[in-house]
């Protein structure tokens, strides 16, 4: 057993005090098992466990699969193998796939190994795609670390996504905007430059789940790290205001746009490397796709024996029939 403590920590900008967790003081069975379960998989190389996703919206496993990340110290000490090393590497995170029993059945987990070092670069402009800073900006927790002090460099990295976010999201809005303006924008923006395939609805959901999480992390931040943008508030609404500029508006369009290509190349390397580290990543994959865009696809026992072909055979006709936006 490893002597790491699960927590309830959560992100938020800043010094504010965390107002948002899974729905409840402590974690269900379930997710304290998979917490527990990573902990002791990689021992003494964890350097936090994060919990994301619909998981922790409802603060229990539900139907679905627990969402984590997995923050080590480096790479090269997790892996057996130096070619699972050298393409977490390249291409992060590496995703798998784990099971943990608990009180009579099988919890499922889908898990990403992040180094500390590439997670604090990922949440700041130094990383231009918004894969992991667009992420990290939204409900995350600190579910177990091995320390106070590594917990609170987490969550300090956790507030630096919201800012880099934020400041990728900002100049595209109008003088005069709300929290729910900026983050529909945001998330809109983000999910584009991912091969997704959630619903048009999906940034809607997500607002209305953690409402208060985002209109207390745009307000810290923007109060912190904004000193060109108001903030006003009137009859009970906050409100931003600023004085928009042509050429940095002209230039962040710019940006995502090259976001959006280099995000649809990126995520397909992504797919393809999953074939190999997530087991059942294929039947996982068909899975999600059904279950956001309602577009069913099954895979031949031909496809199932080569993920690689079965991943570029399945695309294009996924493609065609609107299952990524």
């Amino acid at each position: 057993m490893c002597d790491y403590q699960l927590n309830n920590h959560a992100s938020f900008p800043g010094n504010v005090e965390d107002r948002r967790s899974a729905k409840s003081s402590t974690y269900s069975s379930s997710i304290q098992a998979v917490g527990q379960f990573l902990a002791n998989k990689y021992g003494q190389a964890v350097q936090g466990i994060l919990l994301y996703g619909s998981c922790l919206r409802a603060g229990t496993d539900q139907d679905g699969l627990v969402d984590c990340y997995v923050l080590v110290d480096r790479y090269f000490a997790v892996y057996p193998s130096t070619w699972l090393a050298r393409v977490n590497h390249w291409l992060p995170p590496n995703v798998f796939y784990g099971e943990v029993p608990v009180d009579g059945r099988t919890v499922r987990m889908k898990y990403a190994v992040l180094s500390l070092e590439d997670f604090e670069r990922s949440v700041t402009p130094k990383w231009f795609h918004s894969y992991f800073w667009g992420r990290f900006a939204q409900p995350t927790a600190v579910m177990a670390c091995p320390s106070q002090a590594m917990t609170q460099r987490i969550i300090e990295g956790l507030g630096n996504a919201v800012v880099t976010f934020l400041g990728n999201v900002v100049p595209q809005m109008p003088p005069k905007f709300s929290a729910k303006d900026v983050w529909s924008v945001g998330l809109g923006l983000s999910y584009g430059a991912e091969l997704r395939a959630e619903s048009k609805g999906r940034v809607s959901t997500l607002w209305d789940s953690n409402q208060a999480y985002y209109e207390q992390a745009a307000h810290a931040a923007v109060s912190a790290h904004f000193p060109k943008v108001q903030v006003i508030q009137k009859n009970g609404i906050t409100w931003y205001e600023m004085e928009p500029s042509r050429w940095s508006a002209t230039r962040n369009r710019m940006a995502w746009a090259v976001r959006k290509i280099q995000g649809k190349f990126l995520s397909i390397l992504r797919l393809m490397k999953a074939a190999f580290t997530f087991s059942g990543g294929a039947d996982y994959l068909i899975w999600k796709i059904e279950r956001h865009s309602g577009v069913k696809v099954e895979l031949t026992p031909a496809q199932r024996k080569h993920p690689i072909w079965a991943g570029l055979t399945t695309f294009w006709r996924l493609y065609r029939q609107g299952a990524f936006r």
